[in-house]
């Protein structure tokens, strides 16, 4: 009889891959520390997943977010708009994989911070697994996106309360609070964890390295690439107008590009080399000269474990609506470890003037938040069975 203590991961990625990124880090690090974990995943598949020993992964009929303003859910599958009978299958498959893992403890990722058009879905899968026992966990980031109806926010804030005993948010107290994005944080202060940034390991240092040609390169990354079109687009053209024009700038394209902004990338300029996103990233910070990203949270994670200066172009989304981008990008350069560029003034020249203007920012040693939030979110995870499981 398998005694180990059981995980059922809910997670939910609308646009980006950074929420799946995170949540992968995470169930391996309940792995390593005893869970036996069921990640349930409702986002669109990964081509490439580790399974380990110890982690199960269940695939719901997927969706995706229509565009980049979030205007509705569509079946990733088909494209159109989800639902009633959509809804109805989606819910009988998290509950079906809710009776099949039988978990001590429940995590869902985002809700009901965000990802409230899943409440049909979420809301019974959390009440029916505190029937059956199990401890029901929230997984947050540390900075949230803004919201200016409070009354909603009082809402969330009490729905917390009424659904989930541990709350715990991916950040570091000192740098980021919740209250700071989210301002009825104190009604659920009493079930706030502060992990730390989930972080990927260090990279191998550069002299250690197979290979060092990118030594002194410029990365260019915008994630997933959903919406980095316009980043990548400045950045080729940015190039020759910077100090760093003698540099190799080395592109990585995430999977979710649309096909319209690929187009740039057909006839490179000599010295700008375009390629997939690598797991190799880390290392390629580590030995680069410059990195130009978006602020998202995985990248300025990796960015925090190398110590890269950076350029950070954070995203706004339309209107400005996506507050979290920019708040980490402003919160870092105040500090003085980034320039931040908005993405409402991001042209090649302000780009070229950005990029020479991070060069002077040094190549930091220390982290300016703790990490290793993964190992940690694990441990809080298992302190709460407190040695007794039902």
């Amino acid at each position: 009889m398998n005694d180990k203590p059981r995980l059922l991961f809910h997670v939910q990625h609308m646009l980006g891959i950074g929420h799946r990124i995170r949540a992968e880090r995470i169930a391996l690090a309940c792995v390593d520390v005893g869970f036996d974990v069921t990640l349930m995943e409702g986002g669109v598949p990964a081509l490439e997943c580790d399974t380990p020993p110890g982690l199960t992964r269940v695939q719901l009929p997927s969706a995706r977010s229509a565009d980049a303003a979030f205007s509705a859910v569509v079946d990733a599958d088909t494209g159109q708009v989800v639902d009633d009978a959509w809804r109805a299958r989606r819910l009988a498959a998290s509950l079906a994989a809710l009776e099949t893992s039988q978990p001590d403890i429940l995590l869902v990722e985002g809700f009901p911070f965000a990802r409230r058009a899943f409440r049909f879905e979420l809301v019974p899968l959390v009440q029916q697994a505190r029937t059956m026992g199990a401890r029901t966990v929230v997984s947050v980031r540390d900075i949230l996106v803004a919201r200016s109806d409070l009354s909603k926010v009082a809402q969330i804030a009490e729905l917390t309360r009424l659904l989930f005993d541990t709350v715990l948010v991916h950040g570091d107290p000192g740098f980021a609070q919740l209250v700071d994005s989210f301002p009825a944080a104190a009604v659920v202060a009493d079930r706030l964890i502060y992990t730390g940034i989930v972080s990927p390991p260090p990279p191998m240092p550069i002299s250690d390295r197979p290979n060092l040609e990118q030594a002194g390169e410029v990365i260019v990354s915008c994630g997933g690439g959903a919406v980095g079109g316009a980043l990548i687009r400045a950045a080729v053209a940015a190039r020759p107008l910077s100090r760093l024009a003698d540099r190799t700038w080395r592109i990585l394209i995430g999977p979710n590009l649309p096909p319209e902004d690929r187009a740039v990338l057909d006839a490179l300029p000599d010295g700008i080399i375009a390629e997939s996103a690598r797991h190799d990233f880390t290392a390629l910070l580590a030995g680069a000269a410059l990195s130009i990203s978006q602020a998202g949270y995985n990248t300025v994670a990796d960015l925090a474990v190398t110590g890269c200066p950076s350029v950070l172009v954070p995203f706004g989304g339309p209107g400005g609506k996506e507050t979290e981008q920019p708040m980490r990008a402003k919160l870092l350069a105040a500090a003085g470890r980034v320039v931040c560029l908005p993405e409402s003034d991001l042209t090649p020249g302000t780009l070229a003037q950005a990029v020479d203007q991070a060069l002077v920012l040094p190549r930091q040693g220390q982290s300016p938040y703790r990490l290793q939030g993964a190992a940690q979110s694990a441990a809080a995870l298992m302190d709460l069975l407190g040695g007794e499981r039902r």
